[in-house]
């Protein structure tokens, strides 16, 4: 095997992990707002620590973890390392009235000047950006 021309072998993006600084409040968005499923949830007496393992519709799966006092997002959503979590929708108007009707707020609708498409921004209750982007049904 020619390691500089062999593809890694990969079929996608297994789950995304995200911490919390309030498990319940987070907990209930990731249920409530985005209609995640729990998968698993566990708490881990010698860390202090829940571990939720969510999927949220359209077979995202998430690891929701909380930990005591964790830091703060430097910045939205410039900061480095995790820039946002984009979730396709093929409806993105049904899906900002969804989510409005849930409590949410997402920014007002934009569109892509390079590829035309539909999309707006919301928060999670620790401030993690989350774009709803409109893909052709």
């Amino acid at each position: 095997m020619d390691a500089s021309t062999t593809r890694l072998p990969l079929a996608g993006v297994h789950h995304v992990a995200l911490i919390t600084a309030d498990y319940p409040r987070a907990r209930r968005f990731y249920l409530e707002v985005l209609d995640a499923e729990i998968l698993n949830e566990t708490y881990r007496e010698e860390r202090d620590s829940h571990k939720l393992d969510l999927l949220l519709p359209g077979g995202i799966q998430l690891e929701l973890f909380s930990f005591p006092s964790p830091p703060p997002r430097p910045s939205y959503p410039e900061a480095c390392g995790l820039r946002h979590l984009a979730l396709a929708t093929t409806d993105l108007d049904a899906c900002v009235a969804l989510l409005e009707a849930r409590g949410a707020a997402p920014e007002p609708i934009r569109v892509d000047e390079h590829t035309g498409a539909r999309f707006t921004f919301l928060a999670d209750p620790d401030g993690t950006p989350i774009e709803c982007y409109e893909i052709s049904g």
